[in-house]
C-alpha cells in the first residue's frame, strides 16, 4: 500500500482531536535495543513501559499513531473478553490463564491510571461498563459473569431489569452485568497522547514507514521499510487486525489467523440536556448481549456514539444510518429525530474462539492479534507485559498465554464470507426474543468459519 494515499477516516475522533506529534520517516540505517512494529495502543504502551524502565525503543508505524483500529473504535473501555469468561481462560491456559484473568480484571484501571499519570487529554470517563441482556434467557450470562468475576475480585454487580432501566433510560432489556471500573475514552486522543508520552520519555517513533519484512541476522532483528532498515536485540509485532494491510508477507502466520471484520461507528449530533438526562443517565459505556451488538456511550460533547453492521449492495452509510436510527428510537423513544454527523469504520480482529493470540516469533520476539472487540482496555496492560517479556522477565511471571499460530484455511475466501455471519446472529437474536425465523441460514456457515489448520 502506498502510504502517500493513506487518509485519516472521516471520523468524529479525527474531527475533534488535536493533531498528533510531528514524526519522521524511517530513512537509512538505524538501531535500537527493542523494535516495535505498529503505533496503536499495544505498540505505544509497550514503548512507554520500556522507556519507563530505561530501555532504548523505536516504533515503526505504517501510517500515523492511532491510524488503524486504535483510533477508529467506539472507545469503550471494557475489562473483560467478549465471550470467554475466567473459567474458560483458565481451563485453556492453566496458571498463566489465571495471571491473564488478573490482568483483564485490572485492565480498565491500568488504562485510566496511565491517562492520569501522563495527563493525557483523552476525554476519559471511568463511569463503568454495563452489559444489558436482551432476552430473559440471557440473564444467565450476567449471572455467570458476576459469579466468576467476583471470585477474582472484580467490582461487578448483577442488575435487575428495573436497575438496568433506571441506568439506561430504556425498558428494552431484562437485567444485566455492571463492571464499575470500565468507562470510555476518545481513542484517537488516547493513541496520540500515548505517543507524546513515549516520545517525552525518549522513545523514537517513525511514521509513514510500513514494515516490509523482518528477519533474524547475526543475533539481531532487522526490520526493513521502503526507505530504510532498523536493527535491534528484540522485536514486538503489534499490528493486530491490520497485520496484512500494508504487506501481506510481513507476518502471514498472524495476519491469517485473525479475521478482520469491518465495524461501523457513528455519532449523533449533540443531544439536548433534557433528552441526555433520560438516556444512559450515568454516562456509562453500554454494550449488550445481542449477537448483532447494540452499543452506545456519550462523548465529551454529549453526542451518542453508537454503530452497527450492514451488508449487501447500495449506500452502506445511508443504510446504516436508517438501521441505527430505527434501533435508537426503539430503545429510547424519547430521543426523537436522530441525525448523524459522522459515520466511519475500521477493522476488528476476530478469532474463532474469541480469545486473543499471543506468540513467540523467535528469540526475544513476540507478537499478538485478536482483540475481538476488547482492545481498548486489553492493550495497555498487554503492552506492559510485552515490555517485561523483551526485558527477560521469566514467563512464569508474565500474564501472557503463549500459543502457536493457527491460521484460517482459505483465509481470503473466508474474509469475504465472514461478514455474512451477521445474518446468523440476527437470526439467533430474533429466535431468543420469540420472533421466529426471519430467514433460513444453513449451519455450514458456522462450520466453515470454524475450520482451522496449523
Amino acid at each position: 500500500m502506498n502510504t502517500t494515499n493513506v487518509r485519516w477516516p472521516s471520523s468524529l475522533w479525527a474531527a475533534v482531536t488535536p493533531s498528533g506529534p510531528e514524526l519522521p520517516e524511517l530513512i537509512g540505517t538505524q538501531q535500537a535495543d527493542v523494535i516495535v512494529i505498529g503505533a496503536g495502543f499495544t505498540g505505544l504502551s509497550t514503548a512507554l513501559h520500556l522507556r519507563e524502565a530505561g530501555v532504548d525503543v523505536a516504533v515503526v508505524e505504517a501510517a500515523e499513531p492511532g491510524w488503524g483500529a486504535s483510533g477508529r473504535n467506539n472507545g469503550q473501555v471494557i475489562p473483560t473478553l467478549s465471550r470467554p469468561d475466567p473459567e474458560d481462560i483458565i481451563a485453556k491456559h492453566g496458571a498463566v490463564g489465571e495471571r491473564f484473568v488478573a490482568m483483564l480484571r485490572d485492565s480498565a484501571s491500568v488504562l485510566f491510571d496511565v491517562v492520569q499519570k501522563y495527563k493525557i487529554e483523552a476525554e476519559h470517563e471511568q463511569s463503568g461498563w454495563v452489559q444489558p441482556v436482551h432476552s430473559p434467557g440471557r440473564i444467565r450470562i450476567a449471572e455467570r459473569r458476576v459469579k466468576q468475576w467476583s471470585k477474582f475480585g472484580a467490582p461487578v454487580e448483577l442488575l435487575s431489569r428495573q436497575q438496568v432501566g433506571d441506568m439506561t433510560g430504556s425498558d428494552a432489556w431484562y437485567g444485566g452485568f455492571w463492571n464499575k471500573t470500565g468507562g470510555h475514552v476518545n481513542p484517537l486522543a488516547l493513541a496520540r497522547g500515548l505517543a507524546r508520552a513515549a516520545l517525552g520519555l525518549g522513545a523514537r517513533i517513525y511514521a509513514r514507514s510500513p514494515a516490509i519484512s523482518f528477519e533474524r541476522r547475526n543475533d539481531k532483528w532487522i526490520v526493513k521499510t521502503a526507505k530504510g532498515e532498523i536493527s535491534g536485540r528484540a522485536l514486538v509485532m503489534a499490528t493486530n487486525a491490520y497485520s496484512g494491510e500494508f504487506s501481506r508477507s510481513l507476518v502471514p502466520e498472524i495476519a491469517t489467523e485473525v479475521m478482520p471484520v469491518l465495524s461501523w461507528q457513528m455519532s449523533t449530533q449533540p443531544l439536548s440536556d433534557n433528552v441526555r438526562k433520560t438516556i444512559i443517565l450515568g454516562r456509562q459505556a453500554v454494550s449488550d448481549t445481542h449477537g448483532e451488538l447494540y452499543f452506545a456511550r456519550y462523548d465529551a460533547r454529549n453526542r451518542l456514539i453508537t454503530g452497527g453492521a450492514v451488508l449487501g449492495p447500495g449506500s452502506k452509510v445511508e443504510r446504516i444510518k436508517a438501521r441505527v436510527t430505527e434501533r435508537l428510537q426503539r430503545l429510547w423513544p424519547q430521543i426523537g429525530d436522530v441525525s448523524f454527523d459522522y459515520v466511519w469504520n475500521g477493522y476488528v480482529g476476530m478469532t474463532a474462539d474469541f480469545l486473543p493470540r499471543i506468540h513467540r516469533l523467535g528469540p526475544n520476539a513476540y507478537g499478538w492479534t485478536g482483540c475481538n472487540g476488547r482492545a481498548v482496555a486489553l492493550t495497555i496492560p498487554l503492552g506492559r507485559e510485552l515490555a517485561k517479556a523483551v526485558q527477560g522477565v521469566p514467563e512464569s511471571e508474565l500474564a501472557l498465554p503463549f500459543t502457536e499460530p493457527v491460521t484460517y484455511v482459505a483465509h481470503g475466501l473466508l474474509r469475504k464470507i465472514a461478514p455474512w455471519m451477521l445474518l446468523l446472529y440476527r437470526h439467533r437474536d430474533a429466535q431468543e426474543l420469540g420472533k421466529g425465523n426471519s430467514f433460513e441460514l444453513l449451519p455450514w456457515a458456522e462450520r466453515i468459519l470454524a475450520t482451522r489448520r496449523r
